[in-house]
C-alpha cells in the first residue's frame, strides 16, 4: 500500500511540535470518559487542551472527524502500519481516546506489525483495560492511565500511569524546561519509568 493510499484511508497522522514523532489523534468531544470529566472542575480534562486554540480551526475540525470515521474501515490497520513503519517513536491521542475494544485490539495489531517502533497511549478509559491482563500488551507499547483529578494520585491497579501536579516539585515531565519539546527525554515511552507526572499547564 502507498503511502498517499494510507493517508486517504485513514485521515493521514498528526505531527506535535512537541514529539520525537507522529501522532494520531482523535476529536476529543469523542472521548468517553474526557467527556464527563470536561465538566467536572478540578479534573485533568476541565479547560482540555484539546477543545480549544487550533483545534478549533475547521480544517482540524475535519481531520479530526476523518479519522474517527476512518476507524471503521476495514484497511484500516494496514493504513496505519504503511504511515508508521518508518517512524522510531510514536504517540497515540495527542487528543481523542480509545473508542471500544476493537479499537484498542486493532491499535495493538498496529503495533505488533511495526516492531521497529515504541508506541506510547495515555488513557482514562479503564473499563476498556480492565478487559486484559498488562502481558497481553504489545512489548513495544506502552499504556499509561491517566489519573482523573489534578494532584491526584497514580491508580494502584496498573504498572504504567501518568499523573497532573500543581507543585514544581512533583513535576518529572522536563518539557516546560527546554521549550515545550521532549528534546531528549523518552520517559513516556519507557516501561521502566512507572509514573509520569506533568505541571498543570
Amino acid at each position: 500500500m502507498l503511502k498517499k493510499e494510507a493517508r486517504q484511508i485513514t485521515g493521514g497522522l498528526s505531527k506535535p511540535s512537541k514529539m520525537p514523532g507522529p501522532a494520531h489523534n482523535l476529536p476529543a468531544v469523542a472521548c468517553k470518559t474526557g467527556a464527563k470529566l470536561v465538566k467536572i472542575p478540578g479534573s485533568v480534562c476541565a479547560g482540555c487542551y484539546a477543545l480549544k486554540g487550533r483545534y478549533r480551526f475547521r480544517n482540524v475540525q475535519d481531520a479530526l472527524q476523518r479519522r474517527l470515521q476512518a476507524l471503521q474501515d476495514p484497511r484500516w490497520v494496514d493504513a496505519m502500519v504503511t504511515l508508521i513503519k518508518d517512524q522510531d517513536w510514536f504517540r497515540w491521542h495527542d487528543s481523542g481516546d480509545i473508542q471500544s475494544v476493537e479499537h484498542l485490539k486493532n491499535i495493538f495489531l498496529v503495533c505488533k506489525r511495526t516492531p521497529g517502533t515504541r508506541h506510547w497511549m495515555p488513557t482514562r478509559e479503564v473499563k476498556f483495560l480492565t478487559l486484559m491482563d498488562p502481558d497481553v500488551v504489545p512489548e513495544n507499547l506502552i499504556i499509561r492511565i491517566s489519573s482523573h483529578m489534578i494532584n491526584q494520585g497514580p491508580v494502584k491497579h496498573w504498572p504504567w500511569t501518568s499523573t497532573v501536579s500543581t507543585a514544581p516539585e512533583a513535576r518529572t515531565c522536563p518539557a516546560p524546561d527546554q521549550g515545550n519539546e521532549c528534546g531528549s527525554c523518552r520517559a513516556c515511552w519507557d516501561r521502566s519509568t512507572p509514573n509520569v507526572c506533568y505541571g498543570k499547564h
